[in-house]
């Protein structure tokens, strides 16, 4: 389990650091109004970036249980801990109705 958070903890390590680098390349190459060879050469760089780097390799993951799958977008925890958490009342403002 420690070798998956390090593991993610790694892969947005490096998209964060060449997040703006892709958004400028990405921005430059969609721009119609740069000639075809600066747009050209921002898809030769955009190509040789790294494929670790990509925003699509990211995966949320929950906070204590590390499960991927079974992941509430309304907290990062999974659904069964989400569930034991409302149960028990440790998250703020969600009660309790019917389950």
């Amino acid at each position: 389990m420690k070798k998956i958070v390090v593991k993610d903890k790694k892969i947005r390590k490096e998209i964060k650091q060449l997040e703006k680098k892709r958004f400028i390349l990405k921005s430059i190459q969609n721009n119609s109004k740069f000639c075809n060879l600066v747009r050209l050469n921002t898809f030769y760089k955009l190509s040789s970036l790294s494929v670790s780097s990509s925003k699509s390799l990211i995966s949320n993951l929950c906070v204590e249980t590390i499960h991927k799958k079974k992941f509430t977008k309304l907290a990062n925890f999974s659904r069964i801990v989400f569930l034991k958490l409302a149960k028990s009342g440790s998250l703020y403002g969600i009660q309790k109705y019917y389950w």
